[in-house]
C-alpha cells in the first residue's frame, strides 16, 4: 500500500528518469522499492553523501502505511550533489493527524511557509533550487579560476557543494523526497549586496531570500549570488561576476542592485553619472553578450525619516543615475527604491522598525546589546520588498511574470501586509553582529 501511495505522488516516472534521480524514503520502516531509507541516526557525511546535520532530534513515526521523520525543533537534510539546477519533490503530511512545515534550502532561502495538512491528508510540494561551488570552469568542465570568497562565507550553505534543506515549523512531517538535475529552467542570477544576499543567520534577512518562493518550479530556479558589503567593482574583482557568466545559458536573467557600498569613499567608490554608470553599461553588455536577460534594481531606501514622516535620500543620485542607464540601455528596471519610499512612509517612522533589525537585548541567543540597524532587514521586512519586486515584474508585463506562482497576489506598497500576521519560525543560528554594509 506505501509503495503505491508514494507511485502515485510522484506520477509515473520512467527507469530512465528514476537513474538520474536521488529518492529518499524518511523513517525506520521498509523502504518502497528504488528509495534509500533515511533513518534517524543517518548523519551527514562525505562518503555517504546525504543524511542529517549535527543536532536533529528526530523522531521516526511509523503508521499502517506510511512513516515519517519529525522533530520539535528545526532540522536539517544535506546531499551532496554537483553544481546545477535542481527540482526537488518532498512529501509531507500524516494518515492519522494533520502537520505544520516550513521549508528552507541552504542559507535560509525561502520556498514553502507554513505548508499544512489535515488528518488523512499528504501533500507534494516542489521547488528548482540552484546549487553552486567558487570553482569557475571552462566549457569544457576545467578548472579556470575561483571566486575570491570573505572567510565568513566559509561556513555559508550555499558554497558547500551540497544542497541542505531545513524543515521548520510546529509540527514537520517529512516521508519522501526526491532531486533531480533539471537543465531546463531559466535561471535568474541575483547580483547585489546585503539587501539583496540570502542572509545566513536570524534575525537579519533580505529580498532575494524570500524571492524563490514566488515563483513556480521547473521553470524559474533563483540563483543568489549577492554577497554583503559588495559593490559593483568589488563583485567583479572577486570573480563573482565571472562565476555567473560562466553559468550562464541564454535566456537566462541577471539582476543588478547595486549603490549602498558605492557611494562610500575607498578604493570600490564609483561616481554615480560616470564610472557607476559605466560599470552599469559594461555588465549589461556582457550579460547581453551571453544571451541574458538584463534587469536593473534600483536600490531601496535606508530607513531614515525627516521631521515630517518623509524618507530622506541617503542613496542621493545613485538611484536616478541607474534609471537613466536602464533608459539608455534599454533594459527593464525595478525602480525599487522608489517603491521604497512608499512602503517605509506608509508604516511610518514607529511601525517601519518591525521591518528593520531592531530589537532589545537578550531576544535572541548571545545578544547582550540591543539592534539597531535601519539599513538591514528582519524577515518581515525582506518579504514585503520582495513583493515590491515581484508586483514591478507583474506590472510592467516582464516575461518572468508569467511564471509566478498563481496565488501570488497583487501588492500595493502603500498598503503593506500587516505585521501581525507575518509568521516565520526561526532557523537555529543566530547572529548578534550587523552584516557588512550600511
Amino acid at each position: 500500500m506505501r509503495c503505491f501511495f508514494l507511485l502515485l505522488l510522484f506520477g509515473n516516472l520512467s527507469a530512465e528518469l528514476f537513474a538520474q534521480s536521488y529518492r529518499f524514503d524518511f523513517g525506520n520502516g521498509k523502504a518502497r522499492q528504488g528509495y534509500t531509507r533515511i533513518h534517524t541516526d543517518d548523519r551527514y557525511t562525505a562518503d555517504r553523501g546525504y543524511g542529517f546535520e549535527p543536532g536533529a532530534l528526530l523522531q521516526a513515526v511509523e503508521r499502517k502505511n506510511m512513516d515519517f521523520i519529525t522533530a520539535s525543533a528545526p532540522f536539517f537534510f544535506s546531499v551532496k550533489l554537483p553544481e546545477g539546477n535542481y527540482t526537488v519533490t518532498i512529501v509531507l503530511g500524516d494518515t492519522e493527524a494533520g502537520s505544520a512545515t516550513t521549508v528552507r534550502a541552504e542559507n535560509r532561502r525561502l520556498l514553502f511557509a507554513n505548508i499544512r495538512t489535515k488528518k488523512g491528508q499528504r501533500k507534494k510540494v516542489i521547488a528548482t533550487i540552484h546549487i553552486r561551488d567558487s570553482i569557475i570552469r571552462d566549457a569544457q568542465g576545467t578548472a579556470i579560476a575561483k571566486v575570491r570568497l570573505k572567510p565568513r562565507e566559509i561556513s555559508y550553505a550555499h558554497w558547500d557543494n551540497k544542497l541542505t534543506i531545513e524543515f521548520n515549523d510546529s509540527l514537520p512531517k517529512v516521508d519522501a523526497m526526491e532531486i533531480q538535475r533539471d537543465t531546463n529552467a531559466a535561471t535568474v542570477f541575483l547580483a547585489g549586496n546585503s539587501t539583496v544576499v540570502d542572509q545566513d543567520k536570524e534575525p537579519w534577512a533580505a529580498w532575494g531570500q524570500m524571492f524563490p518562493s514566488f515563483f513556480r518550479p521547473g521553470n524559474i530556479c533563483i540563483a543568489n549570488y549577492a554577497e554583503s558589503g559588495e559593490t559593483l567593482k568589488a563583485f567583479r574583482g572577486e570573480r563573482r561576476l565571472q562565476k555567473i557568466f560562466s553559468l550562464a545559458k541564454p535566456g537566462d536573467y541577471l539582476f543588478i542592485e547595486f549603490a549602498h557600498n558605492d557611494q562610500k569613499p575607498g578604493s570600490t567608490h564609483l561616481d554615480p553619472f560616470t564610472t557607476y554608470q559605466s560599470t552599469l553599461m559594461e555588465w549589461i553588455t556582457e550579460a547581453r553578450a551571453h544571451g541574458m536577460v538584463p534587469v536593473l534594481v534600483t536600490s531601496m531606501h535606508r530607513r531614515s525619516f525627516d521631521t515630517g514622516g518623509k524618507i530622506n535620500n541617503t542613496l542621493l543620485e545613485y538611484p536616478e543615475a541607474m534609471r537613466q542607464t536602464a533608459q539608455k540601455a534599454d533594459v527593464a528596471l525595478i525602480d525599487l527604491n522608489a517603491m521604497s519610499k512608499t512602503l517605509y512612509e506608509a508604516w511610518g517612522p514607529e511601525k517601519s522598525v518591525r521591518a528593520f533589525v531592531h530589537f532589545p537585548a537578550n531576544i535572541f541567543p548571545n545578544q547582550p546589546q540591543a539592534l539597531k540597524d535601519d539599513t538591514h532587514f528582519s524577515t518581515y521586512g525582506a518579504y514585503e520588498l520582495a513583493r515590491c519586486v515581484v508586483q514591478e515584474i507583474r506590472r510592467q508585463k516582464l516575461s518572468l511574470a508569467s511564471y509566478l506562482k498563481k496565488d501570488t497576489g497583487a501588492f500595493d506598497p502603500s498598503h503593506p501586509d500587516p505585521w501581525e500576521q507575518w509568521y516565520w519560525p526561526l532557523s537555529p543560528l543566530y547572529a548578534s553582529q550587523k552584516p557588512d554594509g550600511n
